[in-house]
């Protein structure tokens, strides 16, 4: 598979949100590259490292210390950041938050969905999570939690990655032919060692696809977490979503996922894409 480097391969990354990369821009006199290196600031925060110092956040973008000062400074003065003198560190600020809640409000699919989630989750036994493409990652934006013995107990905002995930996988089963080559293509210069790993598993699933509609995780991401995931067909211009069942492999008995969580799981996007209007 060929790599992203020439021109017509960064242009198809520029109209796919999230996927060019600030070093593939450096020349165009379009691209702020001070707004991108502000934006990996924050994007470095996670809910594993909540508190960063200016050296945690320089090793996490690869961005001088100076650099990260003036950002972090300009970043708090805007809300975005929050210092704590205590530990001479900085978390991130109300304002991130007051960013992302107009695009959940927004997003009408999430109150189409949430009332088959809920009957789908009880009917299953599953954690029924709505989710959509962030740049390498799928990210959640509506989520029925009902298996307790799932440890990774998915929220609103979280993220998971996109080749070794089913929703991921069903994300790009929704993919034209050409945004699906990109996406895999960047996938594979950012890390082509998990790109080795995942593809297998993004092979068996597009293979199967057209005779079961669904990607099937049997533990690709997390070995105790299994998931059948498909795409939900949404109106022109809206942006690409797909629903998954996820069930920790303890609970799990033979073929539960594949023969009885499938077909209703199918079922609730047939009745959701009828609610949007898709038939």
């Amino acid at each position: 598979m060929k790599t992203v480097q020439d021109k017509n391969s960064i242009a198809s990354m520029i109209h796919l949100p999230g996927l060019v990369s600030p070093h593939d821009l450096s020349t165009d006199r379009q691209f702020s590259m001070n707004l991108a290196r502000g934006l990996e600031v924050l994007r470095a925060f996670t809910p594993l490292d909540a508190v960063l110092g200016n050296r945690d956040i320089s090793d996490r973008t690869g961005l001088p210390r100076p650099t990260i000062s003036r950002l972090t400074y300009t970043l708090t003065l805007l809300g975005y950041l929050s210092y704590d003198e205590r530990l001479q560190k900085y978390r991130l600020g109300s304002g991130v938050l007051s960013l992302g809640y107009p695009l959940l409000a927004s997003m009408r699919i999430r109150q189409i969905a949430r009332p088959f989630m809920e009957h789908l989750s009880k009917d299953t036994g599953c954690t029924v999570n709505l989710g959509m493409r962030d740049r390498s990652n799928i990210v959640y934006v509506e989520t029925c939690r009902l298996d307790a013995g799932n440890a990774y107990q998915p929220d609103i905002g979280s993220t998971r990655p996109l080749l070794s995930t089913a929703m991921g996988r069903a994300l790009l089963m929704a993919c034209s032919t050409t945004d699906c080559n990109a996406i895999l293509n960047r996938l594979q210069v950012m890390d082509p060692g998990s790109f080795a790993k995942d593809k297998p598993s993004w092979d068996r699933d597009k293979k199967a696809f057209s005779r079961r509609h669904f990607c099937h995780s049997q533990g690709d991401w997390r070995e105790e977490i299994h998931a059948i995931a498909a795409p939900i067909r949404q109106p022109h211009n809206e942006p690409q979503v797909a629903l998954n069942c996820t069930m920790s492999a303890i609970r799990l008995s033979k073929n539960s996922l594949e023969e009885e969580a499938a077909p209703r799981m199918l079922e609730a996007i047939r009745q959701i894409e009828g609610a949007c209007g898709i038939h």
